[in-house]
């Protein structure tokens, strides 16, 4: 099956990440005889400085008829292109996996969490309003056709891991939105796997205190926005953190560390987050084929990410090493096969 990639190299430190990026997916590509295209198209501050919009409306024409989105970060446009093309096609469930690297400094060593965020309703989606002076109010939105949705991604991924499942709410204060997530979810989870629920300020303690007591965590877009950065600063850093947007015609894969203007065109820039969310994708585009060439790929990918943080020679300054984003780049690319 084809495939083609709309990439969005965003701002910042994005456009060099995508750049070394290349070679390695084009090593996949060659190995694997992966049958995918990738076409480059313009987004984020840097596109609203030239045309004045962050999503201009010839990047929304190649994105809608793309299968896939690979998007670098972006900066203070964010806005404007990961929620609108969340929002735009119901990318409705957020996957960020937070999972410990060797040679990775952290509390914990073999942190591997997945949270499963509901990604298109709650306060994100941006219904504020000032009814008077001095007074602004935001409307929390939440139903029980998107919280059943995405209990039931949460079921599919804890049956592939240690068939647990804790869900993240704050029904106790919330009682109406929170209370429909948290009975939507129940009726979806109980009886199939471990089920558990768990208050949202609780569950942010005990990722701290232990984060080997969860598996998968479902929750609302709000909280697992904060959990899962939270998640994976426990894992090691942000900069080694993957998600993707999963939706029912087309999904986007992006990395959860933001544009760092500060470090912009230095080469210092760790990849790993970027590559890491290459092969989520790549396990997207097996799961939609059904061939397998795309999820060997995906597997090889993290394999050689794992063996060079194994070695530990060539890691990027943000998590302790003292090398260069090509040389870390140039390393993964050597051990792929």
């Amino acid at each position: 099956m084809h495939f083609t990639v709309a990439v969005l190299p965003g701002d910042g430190v994005g456009p060099e990440i995508y750049s070394e990026s290349k070679k390695i997916i084009a090593k996949l590509k060659e190995i694997y005889s992966l049958d995918l295209d990738l076409v480059e198209v313009e987004a984020g501050d840097s596109a609203l400085a030239k045309y004045g919009e962050a999503l201009p409306k010839d990047t929304i024409n190649v994105i809608s008829k793309a299968d896939m989105i690979l998007k670098g970060p972006v900066g203070e446009s964010a806005m404007d292109v990961v929620v609108r093309l969340r929002q735009m096609y119901d990318m409705y469930a957020n996957i960020r996996p937070a999972k410990s690297l060797p040679n990775v400094s952290s509390l914990y060593k073999d942190v591997d969490i997945l949270i499963v965020r509901e990604n298109t309703e709650d306060l994100y989606k941006g219904y504020e309003f000032v009814p008077s002076k001095g007074t602004a109010v935001a409307m929390k939105v939440i139903t029980d056709f998107a919280s059943r949705r995405i209990a039931n991604v949460a079921l599919s991924y804890a049956k592939k891991r240690r068939n647990k499942v804790t869900c993240v709410h704050k029904a106790n204060v919330m009682r109406v939105t929170d209370g429909l997530f948290a009975s939507s979810c129940k009726e979806i989870l109980k009886g199939k796997v471990d089920f558990e629920e768990m208050y949202v300020d609780a569950a942010a303690a005990n990722l701290v205190r232990k984060p080997s007591y969860f598996d998968v965590i479902v929750t609302t877009n709000v909280y697992g926005d904060i959990l899962s950065d939270e998640a994976s600063q426990i894992a090691g850093s942000l900069g080694i953190a993957p998600s993707a947007n999963i939706g029912d015609e087309k999904s986007m894969f992006e990395p959860v560390h933001g544009a760092a203007f500060d470090i912009a065109g230095k080469g210092i820039v760790n990849p790993t987050a970027f590559l890491l969310s290459i092969s989520m994708m790549l396990q997207r585009m097996s799961e939609i084929s059904n061939e397998q060439k795309y999820a060997r790929a995906a597997t090889s990918l993290e394999e050689s990410i794992r063996k060079v943080y194994l070695d530990g020679n060539k890691l990027t300054p943000d998590i302790g090493g003292s090398s260069t984003l090509s040389e870390i780049s140039t390393e993964i690319f050597s051990k792929i096969r």
